[in-house]
Formats: C-alpha cells, structure tokens, sequence
C-alpha cells in the first residue's frame, strides 16, 4: 500500500489501483455526510479533482492520484457516507482505475512514510 500528501491511500489489484483515505483523513473531516465520486470510464489526469467530500466540519476535494482511466466506483459509500468513517482504510474504498503508467506508483509514500508525515 503506498500513500499520498493528500492522504489517499492506493492499493494495487492486479493491473487496478484502489484509491481511498487515510484514517488520518477520516478522523480530521469528522462525519462524512455526502460524497461525489467520478463516472466510470472518465480518463483523468493526475491532481485533477475527482471526488467531492463533504463533513459536518468541511468539504474538500480529492485528486486523482495518478493518470489513468476510472473503471469502477464504490457506490456503497455514496448511498451510505458514513462508511468512510466506520472503514476507510477496508471497504470504504473510493474508486478503481488503471494507471496509464503504473510505474507511477513507485513515487509515492510506503507507510513508514507516511507515519512520519502525519507525525
């Protein structure tokens, strides 16, 4: 599992990358109450925000982590937001996409990493 700066967990899967929050990202937005995620098949770019979240404390907007081409969104946690609360590093997972370059993965954070970016 590697991590982003923008506290974005990928997990790869075959030739996909699962793309959700940090824990860390989680517990600072507080309860999640609505999420917008991407259409499937979308080709986004890398840091082209993607997904809506919002919280009882803000809304933000999360980027595409790397270049590639959204194949599956997780509708389970637009129907229910407070999955990512209960879940958000398991099943909770925003979307599926395959990297144009899956190289891409190797310039992101292991989890020692990140540990010691959040502090």
């Amino acid at each position: 599992m590697k991590f982003t700066e923008d506290h974005e967990w990928l997990r790869a899967e075959g030739d996909l990358i699962v793309v959700g929050i940090t824990e860390h990202a989680a517990e600072q937005l507080g309860d999640v109450v609505f999420i917008e995620l991407p259409e499937t098949g979308a080709e986004v770019s890398s840091a082209d925000e993607i997904v809506v979240i919002e919280s009882v404390k803000a809304a933000s907007d999360i980027a595409a982590p790397m270049d590639g081409e959204i194949v599956e969104i997780n509708e389970a946690i637009v129907e229910d937001p407070a999955k990512v609360n209960a879940d958000p590093m398991g099943a909770a997972w925003f979307f599926k996409m395959r990297p144009r370059d899956p190289a891409q993965m190797d310039g992101f954070m292991d989890a020692n990493a990140y540990q010691a970016f959040i502090g």
